[in-house]
């Protein structure tokens, strides 16, 4: 009756889901009848096992999904086209189908009864249903477009698979398919998907064991699974929740609640993966937040303070403290644009932070055109030979200014002065914090670079002292240093 109305109404497009619809019922209306006449899937016991049971549910409602499935698409695409006649008739087709499925549960059960035909109002729906459908053939209706995100439908049936796919295009999705376990795991593998669509009964691998695993794999794990499946018992149910299922949903499926479910799955994720944005956004902000902090303080400091010390001040009993300062920079700076000043600094500065590092010394601060880097303090475990490395770096700066100077066609002198001995190094400030050391060390370093020459590395006898022979000095005699008195003061020369 559908054929001849779609034909005599021109309904071409509605054609070939016609014919999968007749070519379903009548799967349906052959298991039955093999059902009722004598035994198909009746285990020793007959239908009481629970294997039993749950097969044949699976193999009914599988051809009766198909007939629910493309005769609401039909009916979706026929209210769209307003054809009243047919609408009425399919709806018939579909009150039958409905009514079929409230009967399979009986129908199942009836299997251990005497007598087959006591339950024979199921085969009548299915064959009512036969009648309603004539050989047909033709197009596929087009989707409504919506936000799309990527599914991965798996099921070993294709018309589920069909039903699933044009189902979920219409509502705007991007389908993709898969005809069992393996060849799942494989796409979702390598491919990025916002839901799988998991048929429970398959061939091979399971559809719980595909969940299972696909949950195992850290580039799946995350993505959420709905089963779907002819079984609708609780015990199933809980068993592929508990193994990390994201919902359920029974064959044949209701078209609202697959839409709806499917939404909130989607939306859950969408949540999710927001919330990880949210989080990776933090962990970054929170990386260069720290990288800032590392540029005014040590990493030892700076984790002292995250563990409630309010108070850093630490004395330290052996330490070596170097000053430099660019001889004349003033004057550069005159000649200079602003923008070619900070980035002869910044390159110059640049290098010595390099220097410092590779050399385990400390970076005190940069004061105009000055540099102070300090070696022995307990950040987080000093080197024993601090003098000979602060000597190493002071060596290495003389040669660094000079290059970065002659790349802006210019030359540039150090004056440096090294003094080594008792400090005090601690954090200041609340607003802006700074770590800085203090003491007559200090103050007698700043005095060795500020008596000190261009081009030289003025150091105190304390320092040569230290470095015994592995350096070479020239003696400078007594200097009177200012707050100091007469000091005997040697230059640090590079080596042979």
């Amino acid at each position: 009756m559908l054929l001849e109305d779609a034909r005599r109404d021109g309904l071409d497009d509605f054609i070939p889901d016609l014919e999968r619809m007749r070519t379903a019922a009548a799967q349906l209306l052959s298991l039955i009848e093999r059902i009722v006449d004598g035994g198909a899937f009746k285990g020793p016991d007959g239908f009481g096992g629970e294997a039993e049971r749950g097969r044949l549910r699976h193999e009914l409602r599988t051809p009766l999904n198909a007939i629910k499935g493309y005769g609401e698409l039909l009916l979706e695409d026929a209210e769209d086209a307003e054809h009243p006649a047919f609408l009425k008739d399919l709806g018939a087709v579909l009150e039958h189908a409905d009514r079929l499925l409230a009967d399979i549960d009986r129908l199942v059960a009836f299997g251990d009864g005497p007598s087959g035909r006591a339950n024979a109002p199921p085969v009548e729906i299915v064959r009512d249903v036969l009648r309603s459908i004539a050989p047909i053939g033709a197009a596929d209706a087009p989707g409504r477009q919506a936000q799309p995100s990527r599914v991965l439908v798996v099921d070993d049936n294709a018309a589920n698979r069909d039903l699933l796919s044009r189902r979920l295009t219409r509502d705007g999705h991007l389908i993709t398919t898969a005809e069992n376990g393996a060849a799942a795991l494989a796409l979702a593998g390598s491919g990025k998907f916002d839901l799988v669509l998991l048929d429970l009964m398959m061939p091979g691998l399971s559809g719980f064991e595909v969940l299972c695993r696909l949950k195992a794999d850290e580039r799946t794990g995350d993505i959420p699974v709905v089963m779907i499946s002819a079984l609708d018992e609780i015990d199933s149910t809980v068993r592929c929740i508990e193994a990390g299922a994201e919902d359920y949903l029974p064959k044949p499926f209701n078209p609202v609640l697959l839409r709806a479910r499917i939404n909130a799955c989607l939306e859950k994720k969408r949540l999710r993966d927001r919330e990880r944005a949210i989080a990776e956004e933090l962990r970054a902000e929170k990386e260069r937040s720290e990288a800032l902090l590392l540029n005014i303080l040590p990493r030892t400091i700076i984790e002292r303070l995250r563990q409630g010390e309010t108070i850093i001040a630490d004395r330290v009993d052996d330490a070596t403290i170097l000053f430099a300062d660019l001889v004349d920079f003033t004057a550069l700076a005159a000649r200079f644009p602003p923008e070619q000043t900070v980035e002869l600094l910044g390159t110059l500065f640049a290098e010595f932070d390099g220097l410092a590092t590779r050399l385990g010394l400390e970076k005190i601060k940069t004061t105009g055109d000055g540099y102070m880097v300090a070696g022995g303090l307990p950040l987080p475990q000093p080197r024993p030979d601090h003098a000979a490395a602060v000597a190493e770096m002071a060596l290495a700066m003389r040669e660094a200014a000079a290059t970065a100077a002659a790349g802006f066609g210019e030359r540039l002198e150090l004056r440096i002065g090294v003094h080594g001995g008792a400090l005090i190094a601690g954090v200041i400030g609340t607003h802006k914090f700074v770590y800085d050391v203090w003491g007559d060390t200090v103050n007698t370093a700043k005095r060795m670079e500020s008596y000190g020459a261009p081009g030289r590395i003025h150091v105190s006898a304390v320092i040569r002292q230290t470095l015994g022979d592995g350096f070479r000095f020239e003696p400078r005699g007594a200097v009177e240093v200012k707050g100091k008195g007469a000091m005997e003061t040697y230059f640090l020369e590079p080596r042979a």
